[in-house]
């Protein structure tokens, strides 16, 4: 129960931290006002908003390993953050991320940072089924989940019906009348009120 609790508690926590870096006139001294704890967040709830479930591994500190391991159609993704101290992030880092990709038999995976990457580092991800998510890429979707939300809801279907007009009385014994085809004569075909109380009452009354 106290297990459930605190995990609503976190969720909240992370929503609050993505709104609050979402309100900030200028992201990017957002972003960089984090702590990499709140960074390391702020990424897991960028990407539960994409469909992604999450397990925090918590790695061990701003620099160590793999912090998020992302589930989605049965594929499993790493996630290392990288943040502060980062400001561009070498290929040392991502072959190191590439091995740990390849112990827990990863599909593909995810480098974050709120700087840049090396030409170097880029060229080692490609072909490699890891995507490098720098600070530009990342501030778009934190802008992206802002636009979304500002989106107004659809506006509810409305069923239109038109309303059957109700049977009137029998203007000569007040019996009620219903809807009957004339099939002979030279009204053939339309539809009439009729008394109910026909044959002992023939009065109609014309739609």
């Amino acid at each position: 129960m106290l297990a459930a609790i605190g995990s609503v508690v976190t969720r909240a926590r992370r929503r609050k931290l993505l709104s609050d870096v979402q309100a900030a006139t200028q992201s990017g001294q957002a972003i960089d006002g984090l702590s990499w704890r709140q960074f390391e967040q702020l990424v897991g709830e960028a990407f539960r908003r994409q469909g992604y479930s999450i397990n925090e591994t918590g790695g061990n500190g701003p620099d160590g390993g793999v912090d998020l391991i992302l589930r989605k159609d049965g594929e499993k993704h790493l996630v290392q953050c990288k943040h502060w101290r980062a400001l561009k992030v070498g290929v040392a880092v991502i072959r190191e991320f590439f091995g740990a990709m390849a112990v827990e038999g990863a599909a593909g995976g995810f480098v974050v940072t709120s700087g840049r990457f090396t030409k170097e580092a880029q060229d080692f991800a490609s072909g490699r089924n890891i995507r490098l998510i720098d600070g530009p890429i990342l501030k778009r979707w934190i802008a992206q989940h802002k636009a979304q939300q500002g989106k107004p809801a659809p506006a509810p279907t409305t069923l239109v019906t038109r309303e059957q007009p109700r049977a009137p009385s029998c203007p000569q014994c007040n019996a009620p009348m219903t809807k009957r085809t004339a099939k002979r004569g030279a009204n053939a075909g339309n539809v009439f009120w009729g008394c109910t109380g026909y044959p002992r009452c023939r009065a109609i009354v014309s739609i």
